[in-house]
């Protein structure tokens, strides 16, 4: 048994240590705060990504994986949160698709080649089951999917990515320097940079230069330090997509009709001009209607002629069933795209504009991959993609079948269909588009869909529509503009109504009661200037034909005012 003596000692001994650990403690939590430059976030005993200018180790979900054959795997996470936001991985189909900028890419698993675009390429390493993770072979993807270079720098164990569009600057150091942690001379020491070393100039920072060795260590040094710096590339200027704002109109014919003869006609300040030149047959796989023929393209060299771009309607005819299959099939989306982008080059159109209406709302997200896998093949051939939406009010098959956050980010506009606020799917009379309800669906685009206003459009309806209530039932009819005073009595008082922006009927005739407010010069004015208001990337109004005389010169006087 042991001593009461031996027992204190013990104890002594005990409190000792631990008196020394929490000074310890207490030393790292005060050099900490009073010297945070010293503490790097450096991550040691693993493989280090930098990908242009910051070593992002730290905050990876997964490791860089290295195989003995030299092929670079990054999880399909870790490509998700630094690469491709939209990547999906099919578990069921083995199959993994990725977009970026141009490229879309299709890998299956267990095998050593990639589609891209539509093209086979092989590859040395497919994808990666790993602790239960999908892996991609990342530089296999590199150039030919992504637009990047890769390097593996043994040395200091660090994988580098750079991107190829973005600005490269490389210089040499006029002295022996080292590399701080931070831009300031009382910082950790990352590296050590002799004079004739080159090196990359990522930015400038007062006195300091953000700087990357050829060791990949990212840090700083003295702007003075810095020689001979050349420009390896500049950054990629992406092209206008249009000069100014978007002045559009639909010019919709049926599929059994031909496609309007323009020729000889100019309308003022127009510049984008979308005819209905395509859509899906019910029971399509993914086959298309071609109604462009050879009137459609007197009809492109017409708009071209008068320097017009032509962003052609490619709609699903609100055919849910069959848009149902195309959307949750890979093999039918793919077909369709494919489809769309040889007639995009075929008739030598500007875009295409895509209409689809009446979806499941359970089907969102797989015509947010129609979209996403559609993109990156019109901007390849140099087309434009417009996408329709209708206002976020809450039905399942005309609004909550959007994600208009993803299909904005992804395309290059989408164009707010805002009409009809009060149609025949209701049983309320109202207007058609109302100024308040356009205007807070504007703001619920930009607040609560998260949508840029430099990619909103906003679509303007040309007619209204004339209610009819008798005998406790409701109907109504389309009239065009252009066909307004001829379908009211000539002795009808109108009454401006100041919140909806428009003017207002109301009259008897037998049992019947007749109401209609009105879209007219006046009333199109104001959501012009709503447009105009938010900053909004243009209009476009439905549909040609239906405006009354002058109209176009209105407009675009508007516009200019």
């Amino acid at each position: 048994m042991r001593s009461k003596r031996e027992a204190n000692k013990s104890k002594l001994k005990l409190v000792k240590i631990v008196s020394i650990l929490a000074l310890a403690i207490l030393v790292i939590l005060i050099g900490w705060k009073k010297f945070p430059d010293y503490f790097t976030k450096e991550v040691k005993n693993k493989t280090n990504l930098v990908i242009n200018s910051n070593n992002v180790t730290a905050k990876m979900k997964d490791e860089v994986y290295i195989d003995d054959k030299g092929v670079i795997y990054l999880s399909k996470d870790d490509v998700k949160n630094y690469f491709d936001k939209y990547i999906n991985y099919d578990e069921k189909a083995g199959r993994l698709i990725t977009t970026w900028d141009t490229k879309i890419a299709t890998i299956l698993k267990d095998k050593k080649d990639i589609d891209i675009n539509g093209s086979k390429v092989n590859i040395a390493e497919g994808l990666l089951e790993r602790n239960g993770k999908i892996y991609i072979p990342f530089s296999e993807l590199a150039q030919n999917v992504y637009n990047a270079e890769i390097n593996y720098l043994k040395s200091t164990n660090r994988v580098v990515i750079d991107s190829l569009d973005r600005e490269l600057k490389k210089a040499d150091c006029s002295r022996n320097v080292k590399v701080k942690y931070k831009a300031k001379g009382l910082s950790k020491t990352l590296a050590k940079v002799k004079k004739g070393e080159k090196i990359v100039v990522i930015s400038e920072e007062g006195k300091w230069s953000k700087i990357r060795t050829q060791n990949g260590i990212v840090g700083y040094i003295k702007s003075g330090n810095i020689a001979n710096i050349t420009y390896v590339r500049q950054n990629l200027e992406k092209p206008k997509i249009i000069e100014g704002k978007v002045n559009l109109f639909w010019d919709y014919y049926s599929e059994y009709a031909k496609a309007p003869n323009r020729i000889g006609q100019t309308f003022e300040g127009i510049n984008v001009v979308s005819p209905s030149f395509f859509s899906i047959a019910k029971g399509s796989n993914g086959q298309i209607i071609d109604n462009c023929k050879e009137d459609g393209k007197n009809y492109v060299k017409w708009a071209h002629d008068n320097n017009y771009k032509v962003w052609a309607m490619m709609s699903n005819n609100s055919y849910l069933t069959t848009t149902e299959g195309i959307l949750n099939s890979y093999e039918k989306r793919n077909r369709l795209i494919e489809n769309i982008v040889n007639l995009a080059q075929e008739y030598n159109i500007d875009g295409i504009n895509l209409d689809f209406e009446n979806m499941n709302g359970k089907d969102k997200d797989m015509y947010s991959r129609l979209v996403i896998e559609l993109a990156p093949r019109l901007k390849d051939i140099g087309k434009v993609l417009t996408v329709d939406v209708t206002a976020p009010d809450g039905s399942e098959t005309w609004s909550l079948c959007f994600d208009r956050d993803v299909l904005a980010d992804v395309s290059d506009y989408i164009i707010f269909m805002a009409y009809d606020q009060y149609g025949t799917g209701g049983n309320k009379v109202g207007t058609t588009a109302g100024y308040n309800w356009v205007e807070t669906n504007i703001n619920k685009f930009i607040n609560q869909e998260a949508v840029e206003k430099e990619k909103i459009i906003l679509g303007i309806p040309l007619y209204t529509r004339l209610w009819k209530e008798e005998n406790g039932k409701i109907t109504s009819k389309v009239v065009n503009m252009n066909k307004v005073d001829q379908t009211l009595p000539s002795d009808i008082e109108k009454k401006w109504d100041d919140e909806l922006k428009q003017n207002y009927v109301e009259y008897q005739e037998k049992d019947a009661i007749y109401k209609m407010w009105i879209e007219d010069k006046k009333s199109i004015k104001e959501k012009i200037g709503l447009a105009k208001k938010y900053d909004l990337a243009g209009i476009a109004f439905w549909e040609k034909d239906r405006e009354p005389e002058d109209f176009w010169g209105f407009v675009k006087e508007e516009l200019n005012d």
